[in-house]
């Protein structure tokens, strides 16, 4: 039972698992910077996304990804895995996916377990101290 101030739709998803567009506004949502891998309608083409702000029912993400309103997206994401989902809306190289399944944002978050070499980041190094020693001069 809904009280007089919450709206019709609201708590409700659609057959297709996604949000209602009154439900969005009302999830708390973090703002982030995470990277992403996003598959577009069930394709193996896999584009880099940046993910902007990220919630239990769905994120917002920015990216060159050819993506267009109510297409299925799949969306990989550190330490939760793939996601099933679809595009709630797109504005210029940004766009915003609607989960099929409520997910657990903390998890995305989280440091990756130690152990487990984090492989979809580059790895950079630096010289080894005496080298670069070696090229100072002393003033």
């Amino acid at each position: 039972m809904r009280g007089p101030d919450v709206p019709a739709g609201f708590g409700e998803r659609r057959e297709n698992g996604a949000m209602a567009n009154v439900e969005t506004r009302q999830v708390d949502r973090d703002s982030l910077l995470l990277i992403a891998q996003v598959r577009i309608g069930g394709g193996e083409a896999e584009y880099r996304v940046k993910v902007r702000n990220l919630s239990a029912g769905g994120m917002m993400a920015e990216g060159e990804a050819p993506v267009a309103r109510g297409v299925p997206i799949s969306v990989g994401l550190r330490n939760v895995g793939w996601v099933q989902g679809s595009v709630a809306w797109k504005q210029d190289d940004r766009f915003g996916i609607a989960f099929v399944e409520e997910i657990d944002p903390k998890e995305a978050r989280a440091a990756v377990p130690t152990g487990a070499p984090d492989l979809s980041s580059p790895r950079f190094t630096r010289p080894p101290l005496d080298s670069y020693r070696a090229n100072l001069r002393k003033i």
